[in-house]
């Protein structure tokens, strides 16, 4: 007869420890909304949604939702969507506050001032692990510093690539086995001067043009990371890569220093602890990725070449004389910065 007894005790504390869960959770609910202002961020980029900086912000949104108990909400437009395609527009609306967040790669980012490349001249970096150290050490206080005077608060750097050459006329390991290629490069500068340099013909070209443009014979090669490649099918084109990591490039992640300055501080130190959260996420999972992509290349037929270190010092003395010019460029600060003036083993290492 006692046996019910005991059933009905267990029933009700069973249900005491159920509605102490949650009331718990009630509290902590409680507790971020009391800790954390309601707030709607609005953040651009010009990557598609599969890119990198989307799945970077689209994360970093995340995160903050759920470590303010969705009183800070961040919403992103991919595809400078908010300036109808216009990416010079996008980043003057960061400038000016019409944008609260942004993030776009380092070259886009040098609209507003040439230093902020200081992280492509060719072979600053030998691979994903150095540029990162170098950049969460001294060089991302160095955007910072150039990002503030144009009305910008640097949040965080994640990687785009380090770009490698593909082409479909021979294997690249020599000077004379690239001279007179035609390569299509970006619009920027530096990935003009580097080919001509190394005595092929750089071909502007945008990313919409590239793939018809190889397979009419209009251009015979680019210049991607593994990750870009993918996404745009070109190792079903192409029928050589040759793997030496010339250039590095990153993103920039930045937030509209009249928005951030009108944050409570912990809603800013919030947007800012994720951020770096986010970044090293979405670089563990690129570097990740191309290391899949890079098998999984090799396994379709693309034949893939690594340099020798003797092989890629041919290659690092031809463009010597156009490090230097860019070197002077940028300035003494921002190559200390990063750390370029240093001497350097620069045989590719892991992450690649």
């Amino acid at each position: 007869m006692k046996q019910p007894h005991l059933v009905v005790v267990l029933f009700f504390f069973a249900l005491m420890f159920i509605l102490s869960g949650c009331s718990e959770q009630k509290a902590g609910n409680r507790q971020n909304e009391e800790q954390y202002e309601k707030v709607r961020l609005v953040m651009t980029g010009n990557g598609t949604e599969l890119g990198i900086e989307t799945l970077t912000a689209r994360h970093f949104a995340e995160l903050v939702s759920e470590a303010s108990g969705g009183n800070v909400q961040i919403e992103f437009y991919p595809n400078d969507e908010l300036t109808g395609g216009n990416t010079n527009e996008a980043v003057r609306s960061l400038t000016e506050g019409a944008v609260d967040l942004g993030g776009y790669v380092s070259g886009t980012m040098s609209l507003l001032d040439p230093r902020l490349e200081i992280a492509t001249i060719p072979w600053s970096f030998s691979s994903y692990q150095e540029a990162r150290q170098v950049i969460d050490d001294t060089g991302g206080d160095y955007y910072a510093k150039v990002l503030s005077e144009y009305g910008l608060v640097y949040l965080g750097s994640t990687h785009n690539a380090m770009r490698q050459l593909s082409n479909n006329r021979n294997a690249v390991r020599t000077l004379k086995d690239i001279r007179g290629l035609r390569v299509r490069v970006l619009g920027g500068e530096i990935y003009r001067l580097f080919f001509s340099a190394l005595g092929a013909e750089p071909v502007p070209l945008g990313w919409s043009e590239l793939n018809i443009a190889l397979q009419q014979g209009v251009v015979e090669g680019q210049e991607n990371g593994f990750f870009v490649m993918r996404s745009g099918r070109l190792n079903e084109i192409q029928k050589y890569m040759t793997v030496w990591n010339y250039l590095y490039e990153n993103y920039l992640f930045v937030a509209s220093r009249k928005t951030f300055e009108l944050l409570e501080p912990k809603t800013q130190e919030l947007l800012r602890e994720k951020m770096r959260e986010s970044c090293e996420w979405s670089r563990d999972y690129l570097e990740n990725e191309e290391k899949k992509i890079r098998r999984q290349f090799k396994d379709d037929g693309l034949e893939i070449i690594d340099l020798t270190p003797e092989e890629l010092e041919a290659f690092k003395k031809q463009v010597a004389p156009l490090r230097e010019q860019l070197k002077a460029k940028y300035g003494a600060e921002a190559c200390a910065a990063f750390k370029i003036d240093m001497e350097k083993n620069y045989e590719l290492g892991d992450g690649r």
